[in-house]
C-alpha cells in the first residue's frame, strides 16, 4: 500500500529505476586485499592515492566514476546513513544486495529540516533493487521524517492547536476517525490534570483521540505526551534547560509517527492514538505547587513541582485508554532527566510490567537498530509518591530513581490486567551521526512497530 508521493521520495533520498546511476560497492577491511588483487592497475593506483582502507565511513572513487564504500559488516542504519549528504548530488545504485534496514538508513540520512531555511543541497538519491521492499522502506522512513519535522518545528508553529491540525491531517490521509476535547470540555470529561497543565496558555489544552482499523481486530492504544512548550510553570526552568523545550511534545510526535506507520502498512489492528496536548505556561491562572488535582481515574494528585507536568497529561490519557480494555497500551514521553542520566540521550528507557513483553520488544529493538533499555518498575519506591493530603504527589522530593518513580506514578493509572509499555525518551539527537542528524528523533518507533508486526501481522 503506497502512501507516499514523488516529493516524499526525493526528501527520503530515493530515485526511480529509469534514472541514470553511479555504481556503489560496500567493502569491508577484510575484503580490501582481495578487491585490490582483482582490480586493474588504474583502480589500484586510485585507491592507493585515496588511502582507502575500507574502514567504516571511508569512501573512494574509481577511474570509471564508481565508488567503494567502507563498511564494518554490520546490518544497521549507519552502513549507508552517511552517504546521502556525503556523495555528490545525483543517483546511485549498489552493485550487490543491501538490506531494507540499510536502505532505511540511507533514507534517514537524507533528512533535512528546511521549513525556515532553504537546504544547501539535495541529498544523493538511491535506486533500490527489486528485491528491496520500497513501499515498506519508504513508509518507515516517512514515519520517522514526520516525527522529526514535528519535533523540530518551534512552539510558535506547534502549539496544541497545530498538533491537532497535524493529527487531523493524518486521520484524513488514512480514513481514521478523530475526536478532540478542548479547554473547559476537559473538565466535563474529568480530565482535571490535562486541563490544569495547559490552562494558563493562550492556546487551550486538548485531548486528541484518533481511531482507525477494523473494530474486530486486536485493540492497541498509543499515547504520546504533547507538551508543546515547557517553561516549567511556576517552578520555572533555568534558561539553559528551557532552550530545547519545543521538543517536549516529542512523545506525541513519536506516537503520530508510529500511528502513521501502522496505518500506512495496513497492520491488522484496531488502533487508538491519544495525544494529551498542552503548553505549560505561566500566567495568573497557572497551577501551583500545593494544588490538588482531580484526575480521570478518580485519584487526587498533590502538586509538588509544576515542572513534573508530563505525567499529569499522561495520567488522564492512560485512564481513558483503559476504558475499552485494549490488548496493549504504549506511551511515549520526554518525561525525566533521570532517564537521560541512566541511559544517556541515545537510548530509550523502557518500563514494562511484563518481562516477556519487555524481552520481545528489546529483541525487536536489536533487529531494527532502535535501541531501548529496560529500567525497573520497583514497587517499593512507591512510598516516595505518598501525600498527606491526596492520593499521590506528582513528583518525589528525592531525586533518586527519578525515572522509576515517574513510571510508578503512571502505573497507578493503568489497570493491572492490561499490558503496558512506557518509554521515557530524549526524542532528540544531541550530535550528528550517520542516519541520525542533530535534532528531533523517533526513538523506539521502529522497535515497537517490529514487535507489533511480528505479533499481529498475520492476524
Amino acid at each position: 500500500m503506497q502512501n507516499y508521493d514523488e516529493s516524499d521520495s526525493v526528501a527520503a533520498g530515493f530515485a526511480r529505476h529509469d534514472e541514470d546511476t553511479t555504481d556503489l560497492t560496500l567493502v569491508t577491511s577484510g575484503q580490501i586485499e582481495a578487491h585490490l588483487k582483482n582490480a586493474n592497475a588504474e583502480d589500484r593506483a586510485w585507491l592507493t592515492r585515496q588511502n582507502f582502507n575500507a574502514r567504516k565511513g571511508d569512501l573512494a572513487w574509481l577511474a570509471d566514476g564508481s565508488a567503494l564504500v567502507g563498511w564494518d559488516g554490520k546490518d544497521d542504519l549507519a552502513a549507508l546513513g552517511h552517504l546521502p549528504m556525503r556523495l555528490p548530488e545525483g543517483c546511485y545504485k549498489f552493485t550487490h544486495s543491501i538490506t531494507n534496514l540499510q536502505a532505511i538508513g540511507w533514507g534517514l540520512g537524507a533528512y533535512q529540516f528546511d521549513r525556515y531555511k532553504d537546504a544547501t543541497r539535495t541529498p544523493a538519491r538511491l535506486v533500490l533493487a527489486v528485491e528491496n521492499d520500497l513501499v515498506e522502506v519508504m513508509n518507515k522512513v516517512c514515519a520517522t521524517l514526520l516525527t522529526r519535522d514535528l519535533i523540530n518545528t518551534p512552539s510558535q508553529d506547534m502549539a496544541p492547536s497545530h498538533l491537532e491540525a497535524e493529527a487531523t491531517a493524518l486521520a484524513e490521509r488514512f480514513g481514521a476517525q478523530i475526536d478532540v476535547t478542548t479547554g473547559e470540555e476537559l473538565l466535563d470529561r474529568e480530565c482535571g490534570a490535562i486541563h490544569a497543565v495547559g490552562r494558563a496558555a493562550a492556546d487551550q489544552p486538548r485531548l486528541i483521540d484518533l481511531t482507525w482499523g477494523d473494530a474486530k481486530h486486536p485493540k492497541i492504544t498509543v499515547i504520546g505526551k504533547g507538551v508543546t512548550f515547557d517553561s516549567g510553570g511556576l517552578n520555572i526552568k533555568p534558561g539553559a534547560s528551557m532552550r530545547q523545550m519545543k521538543k517536549d511534545m516529542g512523545g506525541a510526535a513519536i506516537a503520530m509517527g508510529l500511528s502513521y506507520l501502522i496505518m500506512a502498512q495496513n497492520l491488522p489492528i484496531r488502533l487508538r492514538m491519544l495525544l494529551p496536548a498542552a503548553e505549560n505556561a505561566i500566567a495568573g491562572n497557572a497551577f501551583r505547587p500545593g494544588d490538588i488535582l482531580h484526575t480521570h481515574k478518580g485519584l487526587t494528585v498533590e502538586i509538588d513541582n509544576t515542572d513534573a507536568e508530563g505525567r499529569l497529561l499522561l495520567c488522564d490519557a492512560l485512564s481513558i485508554a483503559c476504558e475499552d480494555s485494549p490488548e496493549l497500551i504504549i506511551d511515549y514521553a520526554t518525561l525525566t532527566g533521570a532517564a537521560r542520566v541512566a541511559v544517556g540521550t541515545e537510548i530509550a528507557a523502557m518500563f514494562c510490567k511484563d518481562p516477556e513483553l519487555a524481552a520481545a520488544v528489546s529483541a525487536a529493538a536489536n533487529v531494527t537498530d532502535d535501541p531501548v533499555w529496560p529500567l525497573p518498575l520497583h514497587d517499593d519506591y512507591t512510598y516516595m509518591l505518598s501525600s498527606k493530603v491526596a492520593d499521590l504527589v506528582n513528583s518525589a522530593t528525592s531525586g533518586f530513581a527519578g525515572a522509576s518513580t515517574a513510571a510508578l506514578f503512571l502505573k497507578h493509572f493503568v489497570n493491572d490486567d492490561i499490558p503496558w509499555l512506557h518509554f521515557d525518551v530524549m526524542a532528540f539527537n544531541t550530535r550528528a551521526r550517520p542516519a541520525r542528524p542533530e535534532g528531533g528523533e523517533a526513538m523506539a518507533l521502529r522497535a515497537v512497530y517490529q514487535y507489533l508486526e511480528q505479533r499481529y501481522g498475520d492476524t
